[in-house]
């Protein structure tokens, strides 16, 4: 039986559907909030802590400007990705999951170490969505631009929720050109 009393707001009903064309409409809405649909078999329950369902994510590709390195610059392991704000101030959206040795050698040699007044200079970095753990970085210049792979997901100030795929540098690209980190709606 359906137990009402466990269930804290917000909380929203989610529509279902075995219809393939309808779940192609669903993930169209990506500009409205959709981050994906999950799936199971028709005879599948529920199960607290279980992994049986999967959820397909919407991906877009995406540009933003580096301004940290997890590891040291001359081999990052990730990259902490940032985009300016309509203040014209960098504002850190996410970070990159592990680069592999290929994308770490073809960074290192694009990126310059942080000088005096680097924007994120006394900011802390969290390990991941609930950890305790801090970061250890080095602030990079905010000038090389690279292309990462998300996930629509964004939390309320903009940032990407799950980490970013490497895609590659985008050496021809300036800061500048990066979109803006726009404010979420209130």
């Amino acid at each position: 039986m359906f137990a009402a009393r466990r269930l804290i707001a917000p909380w929203a009903l989610c529509p279902s559907t075995t219809d393939a064309d309808v779940v192609r409409e669903w993930l169209t809405w990506a500009s409205v909030g959709m981050e994906g649909v999950v799936f199971k078999r028709l005879e599948d329950i529920y199960r607290p802590s279980v992994r049986g369902w999967e959820k397909y994510k919407v991906r877009e590709t995406s540009e933003a400007i580096v301004g940290a390195v997890t590891g040291p610059p001359a081999a990052p392991r990730t990259l902490l990705l940032g985009r300016y704000d309509d203040r014209g101030r960098l504002q850190y959206v996410g970070r990159t999951t592990s680069l592999a040795r290929t994308a770490s050698a073809a960074v290192a040699g694009l990126l310059a170490r942080g000088r005096r007044g680097h924007p994120w200079t006394d900011w802390s970095f969290s390990g991941g969505w609930g950890s305790q753990e801090k970061l250890v970085v080095t602030l990079v210049e905010p000038e090389l631009v690279v292309e990462v792979g998300v996930d629509v997901a964004r939390d309320a100030s903009g940032r990407w929720r799950h980490p970013a795929r490497w895609h590659r540098a985008r050496p021809d690209l300036a800061a500048a050109d990066v979109p803006r980190l726009t404010s979420p709606p209130r």
